[in-house]
C-alpha cells in the first residue's frame, strides 16, 4: 500500500474589483511538508480575463504570477521575501491580501504524488 501525504493548497484568484468580488483562477500553490515540496501552477487564459475583465493589465497580472513563482523557487529580493523554507513561502504566499492577484483560503488533500497533484488542481479549479 502507497502512503498517502498531506498538502495544502490555495487557489490563485484574480479580483480586479473588490467591490463586486467577482474573481476567474489563474493558478494554484501546492505545499507537502512531508515531501518539502512547494510548487505553483499557473494558468493566463488571457482572452478569457479579458472577456471577462475588460481594460484588466493582463501584463501586469502576469508579473505578480511571476512574483509568485520567484517567491515559490526561494528567489529573494526585488520586492520578494527571503524565506528559508517551503512552509514559511507557503505562509507568506497564502495570506489574505486586497490586491488583484488574492490566494482563496487554504484547503487540503492527499496525494502520492505532490508534484503531479499540481496538475490535477489546475485541471480541476483553473483551467
Amino acid at each position: 500500500m502507497t502512503d498517502l501525504l498531506p498538502y495544502q493548497y490555495v487557489v490563485l484568484r484574480c479580483v480586479p474589483r473588490a467591490d463586486r468580488d467577482e474573481h476567474l483562477n489563474v493558478g494554484v500553490v501546492l505545499h507537502c511538508q512531508a515531501a518539502d515540496h512547494l510548487a505553483v501552477g499557473v494558468h493566463l487564459d488571457r482572452d478569457r480575463l479579458g472577456g471577462a475583465f475588460p481594460g484588466l493589465d493582463l501584463d501586469g497580472l502576469a508579473a505578480a504570477l511571476t512574483g509568485v513563482e520567484d517567491v515559490c523557487r526561494g528567489r529573494g529580493g526585488a520586492g520578494r521575501p527571503e524565506l528559508p523554507s517551503t512552509g514559511r513561502r507557503f505562509g507568506w504566499l497564502s495570506a489574505p491580501r486586497s490586491t488583484v492577484l488574492r490566494p482563496s483560503p487554504v484547503h487540503s488533500g492527499l496525494t502520492i504524488d505532490p508534484a503531479a497533484e499540481i496538475d490535477t488542481l489546475l485541471d480541476r479549479l483553473v483551467r
